[in-house]
């Protein structure tokens, strides 16, 4: 069979690198192009020595990137700059798949919300997928299993890597500012915040910290309960609702900000239960650059293909 071809447009960062190394070992994608005019002209293995396909970066416009073959286009682009991209594409090629990793679609009803463990059917079939928020990925998943349960607002204290604010400088990504400290940011109304309050239904509260490790995401959820619930019933929960789910782990024990790093999926533990068994404390571990972007998108698309929903992931 021919392989499925894929655009990718904002290849330069951190996940454009991640997805073309996931892309290049999936046994059924193609590396199509790869837009980024700050590297046009160089070959994409020079940065990403695995991809085998003679990809050259290539300065496309949205117009172009809307008229070249491919079966999907993953747009790995800051907030508010895949716009243009989108619009091409459903003017010229209104069937071609789009998996759009930034916040702009993440609160449209006309795009499935990417996030496969809570919305898997929502996205068979579809072409227009948001990629969640890597934050909010780890908050849902620590969170969703115990919302027919909640007596509050949950609270959730969250520590991720640097590589999260990007690649454009900023004292987030600076790793001077960052050594040996810890920097909290964002502390009311984050984005992911709201992402997460959306799609589980459910108002959550986020504090988000910067860490001086470069990639891994850590979130802690402290979540008030309507009735109490001991620590055998927080356990038997959780494991009810993910055992089946390849890309979620559970263990007894609270992961650590470094079992997230280079994790395809999510690690959950840590469960227990606070004095008379009305809070439970759960802590969710991931690496922001996979499940909490291109993983995620690559099992999106997957599942929007038609493909196994792990291939080229587990």
């Amino acid at each position: 069979m021919e392989p499925y071809l894929i655009g990718l447009v904002g290849a330069r960062g951190h996940t454009g690198r991640e997805l073309i190394r996931l892309i290049a070992g999936h046994p059924e994608l193609m590396l199509a192009f790869a837009v980024s005019r700050e590297f046009a002209g160089r070959k994409v293995s020079e940065i990403a020595p695995e991809d085998k396909d003679e990809c050259i970066f290539e300065a496309l416009d949205p117009a172009e990137v809307a008229r070249r073959r491919a079966d999907a286009v993953i747009l790995a682009l800051p907030d508010g700059a895949g716009a243009p991209f989108v619009d091409a594409i459903e003017k010229a090629a209104p069937d071609k798949i789009i998996i759009d990793l930034s916040a702009d679609r993440r609160f449209d009803h006309n795009w499935a919300y990417g996030l496969p463990e809570l919305h898997r059917e929502r996205i068979k079939g579809s072409a227009r997928i948001a990629n969640p928020g890597c934050y909010a990925t780890a908050m849902q998943l620590g969170v969703a299993p115990l919302i027919p349960l909640l007596g509050g607002v949950p609270a959730v204290f969250g520590v991720s890597g640097y590589s999260g604010a990007g690649t454009t400088p900023s004292p987030r990504n600076d790793p001077a500012r960052l050594h040996d400290n810890l920097m909290p940011y964002k502390l009311v109304g984050h984005n992911h915040e709201r992402e997460a309050t959306r799609h589980l239904g459910h108002a959550v509260r986020f504090f988000p910290h910067v860490h001086p490790a470069f990639r891994g995401l850590l979130v802690t959820a402290h979540i008030p309960l309507a009735a109490p619930l001991d620590q055998a019933g927080l356990r038997r929960r959780f494991h009810e609702y993910y055992d089946s789910e390849p890309l979620i782990a559970l263990r007894d024990e609270p992961p650590e900000l470094k079992d997230g790093a280079g994790r395809a999926g999510v690690l959950i533990g840590g469960f227990d239960v606070g004095a008379g068994g009305v809070s439970a404390v759960v802590v969710a571990a991931e690496d922001n650059l996979l499940k909490g972007a291109a993983v995620q998108a690559i099992q999106n698309l997957n599942i929007a293909l038609g493909l196994d929903e792990f291939a080229g992931i587990i």
